[in-house]
């Protein structure tokens, strides 16, 4: 069948049914097909025990990978108070340079990564992108000259490209969209653990008498993690609903019922549809989305690169500044906590949300250039709330970024061009810590409050207006149709005999865009 059947547009004023041939479709759509009748809909009792069972198994399994992902992420700033300018030589530019290298890869590695993961079986290739970082953090150990690291950081950016798009669309495969909204932060408790647990390992290490220095001993400790981290996921990520071993067959069929029934979009599709490629780039919403990752992510070399050394900046020790980032990340988990909560109260107001969590980092940068130097303390607290606070915006607007868009192609597009956005900012953001500036550097400060801490909730809240006016002309739409013409799915089929057949399915098993189903209606 021709590409112009994956997806006949609905009209506004009456909705032509939607026909597509059948590896067009969800991947999910022939368990469905075959056992869709066995069961019936889901009590409230058997939805409690699915939902716990989604908890334990999957929430548990990425929160694990997410704090390894940040833990290694870190590490060069944790090996810049742990000796290794003492070993390498290295100087302050060249550690910039270094944090920016590391980018480089992740920009790279952006298109080709989300291909492949269409492409391949989805679970074994996050297992082995974990395994491929687990090499590289390894690695570390034997590079000390300069030349040698910039190789690493281009690789270790290269290998975690895609995790963290990974990890959000299994969110997205397993979870309903109510769900989705207050899990994100919960989840987002484990990025902000890994300095709590990075702080007390190089704590531990400071100590320690060995003749290898301190920071070839963390890279051997978050390596050695990394790579017992990736044997388990080899076993036990699931590709999708479908695919899960530790879900029964009715367990699979409710929870694929679950997450097209909340959100109107297909689970997994295995074919790259050009047409849901161009839409993408001509959805004003998608570059939006990257807008804002680039303005947000401008600051998050804070957090990332330079904080263990503006504490030590301070006159805190090496051993302190530890300790300082233990409470930092301490702090970030307890407001992802209180994030959480909110959401889950106020699942609405996406815009409202993010911007509440950038006011306390605005607040914290103009502590940092106007409280004076001998008051440690304050600019200590200063710090810590620009620091670990404006990352809740980064966790919802990751969220919205996906659950906001349909077809399967389109939400990988979308989520390329975020991760381009989040990688360019992070490209710059070590560049704007100039030596010459220390120890205020002024102009960072200024430049984060004006373009991440402000910038991207004004981009934030635009989204909003474009959304909620499509949502406004869509319900106007639907509330003049029948029943009859809700039903509006179909897909083509060949039977035993190899004559197509067309069946009526749900219209979010035909792996439509959000454009393509004005059934979609768009989370605010």
């Amino acid at each position: 069948m021709g590409s112009a059947k994956e997806a006949e547009v609905t009209t506004k004023s009456r909705p032509v049914p939607q026909t597509v041939t059948e590896k067009y479709a969800d991947v999910t759509l022939r368990l469905i097909e075959d056992h869709g009748d066995e069961f019936g809909p889901l009590t409230p009792e058997k939805e409690k025990l699915l939902r716990r069972k989604l908890y334990r198994h999957i929430m548990l399994l990425i929160s694990a990978i997410n704090i390894i992902l940040f833990i290694d992420k870190s590490t060069l700033g944790y090996a810049a108070i742990l000796g290794l300018f003492e070993e390498t030589g290295i100087t302050k530019d060249q550690y910039n340079n270094l944090n920016t290298f590391f980018y480089v890869g992740y920009l790279a590695a952006q298109w080709p990564g989300h291909y492949l993961l269409q492409k391949l079986p989805f679970g074994k290739s996050v297992a082995s992108i974990i395994f491929l970082w687990a090499v590289v953090i390894l690695l570390h150990c034997v590079a000390t000259k300069y030349a040698g690291l910039v190789v690493l950081r281009l690789a270790l950016g290269a290998v975690e490209a895609v995790v963290v798009p990974a990890m959000e669309i299994t969110i997205g495969m397993f979870f309903n969209r109510e769900e989705q909204a207050f899990l994100q932060p919960i989840f987002w408790v484990t990025c902000q653990a890994a300095p709590v647990v990075a702080g007390f390992i190089s704590y531990g290490l400071l100590w320690s008498n060995s003749s290898v220095l301190p920071w070839k001993l963390f890279m051997i400790t978050t390596g050695g993690l990394t790579l017992l981290l990736s044997v388990y996921a080899w076993f036990c990520y699931p590709s999708n609903p479908a695919e899960a071993r530790f879900l029964t067959l009715e367990e699979k069929v409710q929870a694929i019922r679950r997450v097209h029934g909340s959100g109107q979009s297909s689970i997994e599709q295995k074919q790259f549809k050009k047409t849901q490629f161009i839409e993408t780039l001509r959805d004003p919403v998608s570059w939006l989305f990257a807008l804002q990752a680039f303005t947000l992510m401008y600051s998050n070399n804070l957090t990332y690169g330079q904080q263990n050394l503006l504490t030590t900046s301070l006159g805190v020790s090496n051993l302190g500044s530890t300790l300082v980032a233990v409470a930092g990340g301490s702090f970030g988990m307890v407001l992802c906590v209180i994030a959480a909560l909110i959401l889950k109260w106020h699942p609405r107001n996406f815009a409202v949300h993010s911007l509440v969590w950038c006011i306390p980092a605005v607040a914290g940068g103009i502590g940092m250039v106007t409280i004076p130097w001998d008051r440690k303390l304050a600019l200590l607290t200063c710090l810590l709330l620009a620091g670990h606070t404006y990352g809740i915006t980064y966790i919802i607007a990751l969220g919205w970024t996906t659950s906001s868009a349909a077809g399967y192609t389109k939400k990988l597009t979308r989520n390329v061009m975020f991760m381009l956005g989040y990688s360019v900012g992070n490209l710059v953001s070590p560049q704007i810590w100039v030596p010459t500036a220390a120890p205020r550097y002024y102009g960072a400060w200024i430049s984060m409050i004006v373009v991440a801490w402000v910038g991207t909730p004004a981009i934030l809240f635009a989204i909003h207006l474009i959304l909620a006016r499509r949502n406004a002309e869509r319900k106007a739409w639907m509330a003049e149709l029948s029943e009859e013409e809700r039903e509006a799915g179909r897909v083509e089929q060949y039977d035993d005999d190899g004559q197509v057949i067309t069946k009526n399915v749900n219209i979010a098993m035909l792996d439509l865009t959000d454009m393509e189903n004005k059934f979609f209606i768009y989370p605010l």
